[in-house]
């Protein structure tokens, strides 16, 4: 082969990156610590315990060596094994009145699901709207399939979520596309941490049902940290019912954060709508992109998360193994705060969740400057994103001292 064969890539796919960004971090900071460097990596959306391994729970090890290998072996149904579709719906409604207006499809973790979602609610060319902070993969997911991704201002001056930003996007995308597909991922937000209180969900849910009475609307809730925020707040939940009195809303559930289960690509997508026959169109929908990307998702995983559940032993060993994984980020969430604090650091309220968002003037010169002390975090356009998750409660208090030099460098 010589240089002067050209190309039979398309144009689009000939100057692309091989890796995403944070894995790319997360490369380098393994290669300096195998090389002996004292190194504090901050990047991956992992859930770490205090002894720097990856945290499991042995109640899912438990389900997933119950199936039979017979079953697993087997094609699963192209939307999804009917008692996996039926737990997720049931894991977020319980059987109310929101389970009976959902349908469900199964997807490779949440990043099938709002794949789902871009492809079938926006047509090419169009884009979806989100906050200006964003996971990175939005705009990867919409970009490779044709669309794309805009964005509102996030945080008004007050420190909380700029409403009347978004409701002049969402017009603003309604005026040029006819339609609007709203990206939110609360609660615990990637990449700030943010969550919604009763008043902003109450006001997020309003200016959709608004919305929707002047064209269509579908709203994606990337509900990825679900299990991470107050489990006694459930103003989401309220803010679905007003939501769907005019549009179309979306649940991207995934087993990955929930059951520490990143490498299964277990997800789904649930889409609510008041009308019986809609929900067929859905239904219909979903599973025609399910056959035309992956054909069909990983069968045991479905069938292990199903009966994590349904069975009550499972399920109460598995909520109390979460249970106490959640009290361990917690107490780093309680470390980061008063050091920030003390630091005076700026960032959003920050409640629990995998990552924290720490503003600054230039995240790349924070995030270089934090590099030089051996701490890896990712740079974001105004901020870093400090994943800790994977952060062990001890590592705590170095991160917050290599945030204050870094910004303090940005800030030079």
């Amino acid at each position: 082969m010589t240089d002067s064969i050209a190309s039979a890539l398309i144009q689009g796919s000939q100057n692309r990156s091989g890796n995403d960004p944070i894995f790319s971090l997360n490369a380098e900071a393994a290669s300096r610590s195998a090389a002996g460097e004292s190194i504090l990596n901050a990047t991956l959306g992992v859930l770490m315990n205090d002894a720097g391994k990856l945290a499991v729970m042995p109640s899912v090890s438990e389900a997933l060596q119950r199936v039979p290998l017979e079953r697993a072996a087997a094609y699963s149904p192209i939307a999804g094994a009917a008692g996996f579709l039926s737990a997720t719906i049931s894991d977020l409604f319980d059987d109310g009145p929101l389970a009976a207006q959902s349908i469900s499809a199964a997807t490779p973790g949440g990043t099938g699901a709002i794949h789902h979602a871009v492809v079938n609610f926006l047509e090419p060319g169009q884009s979806a709207l989100t906050s200006s902070y964003y996971w990175g993969p939005y705009g990867v997911i919409t970009g490779h399939s044709g669309r794309g991704v805009d964005t509102f201002h996030m945080f008004g001056e007050d420190g909380r979520l700029d409403l009347d930003a978004m409701a002049i996007g969402i017009d603003r995308h309604i005026d040029q596309q006819g339609r609007a597909l709203l990206l939110l991922n609360f609660p615990c937000h990637n990449p700030t941490g943010y969550s919604l209180d009763e008043s902003e969900w109450v006001g997020v849910a309003e200016v959709i049902r608004m919305a929707g009475e002047r064209a269509p609307v579908a709203t994606v809730l990337d509900c990825a940290y679900l299990r991470f925020q107050d489990p006694e707040s459930d103003h989401w939940l309220h803010a679905i019912e007003t939501m769907l009195e005019s549009g179309t809303v979306l649940v991207a559930w995934t087993a990955s954060k929930t059951f520490a289960q990143y490498g299964a690509r277990i997800g789904a997508l649930i889409a609510m709508h008041r009308d019986a026959d809609e929900r067929v169109r859905l239904t219909n929908a979903l599973s025609y992109s399910c056959r035309a990307t992956w054909s069909n998702c990983n069968h045991l995983g479905q069938l292990a998360i199903a009966e994590l559940l349904t069975d009550p032993d499972l399920k109460g060993r598995a909520d109390s193994e979460r249970d106490g994984l959640i009290e361990m980020l917690r107490g780093r969430v309680a470390v980061f705060n008063e050091g920030a604090a003390a630091a005076g650091l700026d960032l959003p309220r920050y409640e629990g969740g995998f990552f924290v968002a720490v503003f600054t003037p230039d995240g790349e010169e924070t995030a270089e400057a934090m590099r030089a002390e051996g701490v890896y975090v990712v740079p974001m356009e105004g901020a870093v994103r400090v994943a800790l998750c994977a952060t062990p409660e001890a590592q705590v208090p170095r991160i917050v001292e290599a945030l204050r030099i870094g910004v303090a460098a940005a800030a030079s």
